[in-house]
């Protein structure tokens, strides 16, 4: 019974070109359980599930050195300078940019830099300190300037503050930043009762205890509108500097309130803002302090950035990078009058610079690829999709014995024998699937050597 299931006709009126070079992994578990296990067979009673699993273990472990399973992606790089992994990003194969004919230029890695993480830090500690005025009976702090890095949910101490209280709003006037807490004030000291203290020295801390990161922080003084249980707020200027996932620091908005979108674009911004409206992942409370309806307001809302940069990376890209050099003789690229000492070839291009920060999944590039389109060639597990778990024929058989050797290893009272076997089974297949995966032609292969044999004249 043949293959192929569809007319000619179909095919080349589809979109699906080139499928039969592949096998599905269905019908590998499908061929294997059919073929392998059964009374009589090499395994009798292995399950369904165990073979999926090594299936899927073995479709992974060939992508990433056999098969031809790179992917690609490009854009224009943005003023940041960062390109965001791709979501099925396991390694990357090469990092270029291309120039207006679509010819790539390789980027190189540079081990000289990186993003490292940027914890707040006084002279000798990483808290904040802060000096603030508390009146009892109440739940606010006023202090004597405006701190943009106490954000909503530290943790404050100090004198007449009860163990445990937590900044639940932040609000900056004036250049004076105003806090509420959680937690009334405790105006009591040593039995007599207080009524204010002012100018005294209280700390703020992280409440699970990590180093507070510095962050990026904008601060906004526009004044707009804020409605009753109500998941936006309107300004009436274009605002800058803010983007998705800013933490909201204001006394209207509950603790971890972030921004969720922006509109900007006042033709096509709702009814009722004029200039930009930020729609937030918490409604506004109904009313404040003495039962008053929302409404204007005119202090400032605090939006902080959830994903701080270091001066490391800052300093990296804001300037140009000096080690990319060109060994060239011209009149533009020949650097120090014609001497070659001390030159890093890693370092001997002008195309640029790139790092990857594997734990923001970031890839950071220099100064001098702003702008311009940047092509990620990548790897994967080809597990991310069902459409992409499959085989190509060439290396069916060793998928087969990579998921017998799997199998067979994972069993109790099994000869040592028997599980050499396979494993040098899988060795051979792997080695020859990736030969013929190689696509190694002796016409090409001539006429690269052809080239091999010219003399070049000095």
């Amino acid at each position: 019974m043949g293959l192929l299931t569809q007319s000619q006709q179909t095919y080349y009126q589809g979109s699906s070109f080139g499928n039969y070079q592949f096998v599905n992994l269905t019908s590998i578990i499908d061929n294997f359980m059919a073929t392998y296990i059964g009374e009589g067979k090499i395994l009798t009673d292995t399950k369904r599930n165990d073979v999926s699993f090594h299936a899927h273990r073995a479709l992974a472990e060939l992508s990433f050195d056999t098969f031809k399973s790179t992917k690609s992606q490009e854009l224009t790089l943005p003023p940041s300078l960062t390109m965001i992994l791709p979501q099925d990003y396991v390694n990357y194969t090469k990092i270029s940019w291309s120039d207006s004919s679509g010819i790539k230029h390789p980027l190189y890695p540079t081990n000289s830099t990186s993003n490292p993480t940027n914890p707040y830090q006084t002279v000798a500690t990483f808290d904040i300190k802060a000096i603030g005025t508390i009146i009892a009976g109440g739940n606010t702090m006023t202090l004597d300037a405006q701190y943009d890095n106490i954000l909503v949910g530290m943790a404050v101490s100090g004198i007449g503050i009860v163990s445990g209280t937590l900044v639940e709003a932040s609000a900056v006037s004036g250049g004076i930043t105003t806090l509420k807490l959680d937690t009334n004030l405790d105006m009591t000291f040593e039995g007599t009762p207080a009524t204010t203290v002012t100018n005294a020295e209280f700390t703020f801390t992280a409440v699970d205890g990590s180093l507070i990161q510095t962050p990026n922080t904008q601060v906004l003084n526009e004044g707009g509108e804020i409605l009753n249980a109500r998941a936006f707020i309107d300004f009436q200027t274009a605002l800058t500097g803010v983007s998705v996932g800013d933490l909201v620091s204001h006394e209207f908005f509950p603790v971890g309130t972030v921004i969720t979108s922006i509109v900007s674009d006042p033709s096509t911004t709702p009814v009722g803002a004029i200039g930009t409206r930020i729609y937030v992942s918490n409604q506004a409370v109904s009313t404040i302090g003495d039962g008053t309806a929302l409404g204007s307001f005119t202090n400032a809302i605090t939006f902080t950035s959830t994903s701080p940069t270091s001066d490391t990376w800052n300093n990296y890209k804001g300037n140009i990078s000096s080690g990319n050099q060109d060994d060239y003789i011209d009149d533009t690229y020949w650097p120090a009058g014609g001497e070659r000492y001390g030159l890093d070839p890693q370092h001997a291009q002008v195309n640029g610079s790139f790092f990857i920060d594997e734990l923001k999944g970031l890839i950071h590039f220099s100064s001098n690829i702003s702008g311009k389109t940047v092509v990620l060639d990548y790897i994967s597990d080809s597990l991310g999709t069902d459409n992409e778990m499959q085989v190509h024929k060439l290396a069916e058989e060793a998928i087969y014995k990579h998921i017998m050797y799997g199998c067979v290893s994972a069993k109790l009272n099994v000869p040592e024998y028997i599980i050499n076997r396979f494993r040098r089974e899988r060795f051979a297949e792997t080695r020859k699937a990736k030969l013929r995966l190689s696509n190694i032609k002796i016409e090409e292969i001539t006429q690269i050597l052809r080239g091999k044999s010219k003399q070049i004249k000095h």
